[in-house]
């Protein structure tokens, strides 16, 4: 038996939105065997371009009775039933949470009739409602109302199921399958067709936009498991309604899928990705020469357009390095922005400082000593290599960090030495880089250090 359902909502989400009329048409699949309708009051006012939507307005439903009167009821008649809406994940959201609310459980297997119109009519330009109307000669004079979308949705079952829906209809119906989850601009085969492999993949929207990239181990089990819950919210709502194709790039290893993602996000600035967006990394190690000639050090928070000797997550990070510096190579807490009062240099008497806050130590003396301390940074920060497995077996991957800085990454022969540096680099895409990449090369080779091939120097 099939409970064919459709809803009129306040707005987008079920968790922060309220029913505002439902319809529920039970089909034996071959007639209709009941049928139930309900305008309902909800617990926020209805804004305004809704009532513009769907003709309901607070009036309409003000002696309507609440969701929570009818839970019981809805309940009931979706109970042992597939439940049938045209986007069903939308629909079934909404019923589930509030009948979740009034302190009843629905778990109800599902079938969209979008998902099912593109099987059964693969090609058509759009899958809405009102143009599948159109295309079938299925009249609904009541758009945008509960019980008119439902009676246009049965007369449209109805019409799949004169044209062999049958066989589909049993694949989504299945227990666990992947049809009653993917959201309903998605192909299955398009997931289908997804390796078991790590990589990156991209969501994109109507218009080919990427609106979300992710990394994975296994790209067609993770992508698959974005889809296995559907959660209430606006954000989880918005985000299946835009997902229209998927799209990926695979990598040897799950490593340069993490990093491959990092710099996608930043290329991309996608959407749905937001973590990422987030990240910055927050403070630098730079050098410049004042108007006397001395190079100072200092610590600020990241330039977007210089480049640090040496980046921190925290500024006491920074300061502690800064402090081992100054007392190593005799710098000036002064010139090193340590002490920023006007008072004389704390370091003047019994060191570090040797008098160049006051000029009184040659400039060229003392920049020799800075250009070691930078030596010493550049010491901290070696240059090796990542290698792993490649694509294929032919192939090994590899992820080069020069100076303590991310490079790039790609793949060479699998017979090929990974020994030097400069002949390594012509194999490599060059990426951008920041604090979160360098982040998981390093703490990837201090538990795999294995895989780590130090370059001299």
């Amino acid at each position: 038996m099939y409970a064919i359902v459709d809803i009129e909502t306040t707005g987008g989400h079920a968790a922060g939105n309220d029913i505002t009329e439902i319809a529920i048409v039970l089909h034996d699949g071959e007639k209709i065997v009941q049928r139930f309708e309900s305008l309902v009051k909800p617990d926020r006012t209805i804004p305004y371009y809704i009532q513009s939507l769907t003709g309901i307005s607070t009036e309409m439903v003000a002696d309507a009775p609440r969701f929570e009167e009818l839970a019981g009821t809805v309940h009931d008649l979706l109970k042992d039933r597939v439940f049938i809406a045209h986007n069903v994940n939308f629909d079934y959201s909404f019923v589930k949470h509030h009948l979740s609310a009034a302190g009843y459980d629905l778990d109800a297997q599902k079938l969209c009739t979008v998902r099912l119109s593109r099987k059964v009519f693969p090609g058509l330009p759009s899958y809405s409602l009102g143009n599948l109307c159109r295309e079938f000669g299925i009249s609904n004079e009541q758009r945008h109302r509960a019980g008119g979308d439902a009676d246009a949705t049965v007369k449209l079952f109805e019409h799949l199921l004169q044209n062999n829906a049958e066989p589909h209809i049993a694949q989504f119906i299945r227990k666990k399958s992947a049809e009653q989850s993917l959201p309903p601009h998605l192909s299955k085969d398009v997931v289908d067709r997804l390796p078991y492999t790590p990589g990156v993949y991209y969501f994109h929207d109507i218009k080919g936009k990427v609106v979300y990239v992710g990394k994975a181990k296994n790209l067609k089990y993770r992508v698959r498991s974005h889809f296995t819950h559907n959660g209430a919210g606006r954000q989880r709502q918005d985000f299946l309604r835009n997902i229209h194709d998927v799209s990926f790039e695979e990598t040897g290893t799950e490593l340069m899928a993490f990093i491959l993602e990092s710099v996608e996000i930043k290329r991309l600035w996608p959407e749905f990705n937001r973590s990422q967006k987030r990240f910055t990394p927050s403070f630098g190690l730079y050098r410049y020469e004042d108007r006397n000639g001395y190079i100072r050090l200092a610590i600020d928070k990241q330039k977007k357009h210089l480049q640090p000797l040496y980046t921190f997550n925290l500024l006491i990070e920074g300061h502690r390095l800064m402090r081992k510096m100054m007392e190593a190579f005799h710098l000036c807490p002064k010139l090193c922005f340590v002490q920023t009062d006007h008072s004389a240099c704390v370091g003047v008497e019994g060191q570090p400082c040797n008098g160049a806050c006051e000029q009184k130590e040659p400039v060229d003396v003392y920049n020799a000593r800075v250009e070691e301390a930078i030596g010493y940074l550049e010491q901290l920060l070696p240059s090796f290599a990542v290698v792993g497995e490649g694509k294929n077996r032919d192939e090994q991957s590899c992820i080069l960090m020069e100076k303590g800085r991310f490079y790039g990454m790609g793949y060479l022969p699998g017979d090929a030495a990974v020994n030097d540096l400069e002949t390594l680099k012509n194999f490599l895409t060059r990426y951008s880089e920041n604090d979160y990449i360098r982040g998981l090369v390093y703490q990837y080779v201090d538990r795999y250090p294995k895989y780590k091939v130090v370059f001299p120097g």
